[in-house]
């Protein structure tokens, strides 16, 4: 088994803990609102969203996957960070065992957060992932984030 390490990050003009709170936290009410046409529906089955809850996302008929499971690993909500796997679901595309995903708000200037994301592509034996495979997933990851910063400043009560 390899392992891709990838890092990102991206500025906001929204909180860190708004963005925590919405991106994180409640993810699985505002998501399948936000992103309707690509989300159908998150749902906890397991857990009730602290460490070793299990969620799984499910995809409309627009998007290329089905769904996945991913598993929180460690919440601060102090800090504003959380780790999770993503463990199962035909966004793996047969070749990854999972992808373990650690993610932090920081804050920056008055109003504003860095969103640091560090993945962890564990592939499965014998299997090399493609760049623009990984940069696709980055792409989605972030257009999410946008969505939902977009949101958040339209809606400057929601979330405080």
């Amino acid at each position: 088994m390899g392992v891709i390490k990838t890092f990102q990050t991206f500025k906001t003009q929204v909180t860190p803990d708004r963005m925590f709170k919405a991106l994180i936290l409640d993810s699985h009410n505002l998501c399948p609102k936000l992103l309707f046409s690509s989300i159908k529906s998150i749902d906890y089955i397991q857990g009730d969203g602290d460490v070793g809850s299990i969620k799984q996302m499910n995809f409309t008929e627009a998007s290329p996957f089905t769904y996945v499971k991913h598993r929180i690993d460690a919440l601060d909500k102090e800090n504003y960070t959380s780790k999770y796997t993503l463990f199962e679901g035909d966004a793996l595309m047969d070749k990854l065992e999972s992808i373990s995903y650690e993610v932090k708000f920081e804050k920056y200037g008055y109003t504003g957060c860095v969103c640091k994301i560090s993945c962890e592509y564990n592939t499965k034996e014998n299997v090399e992932i493609k760049q623009e495979d990984i940069e696709l997933g980055k792409d989605r990851a972030v257009g999410m984030y946008e969505v939902v910063e977009a949101y958040l400043l339209a809606h400057p009560h929601a979330y405080t």
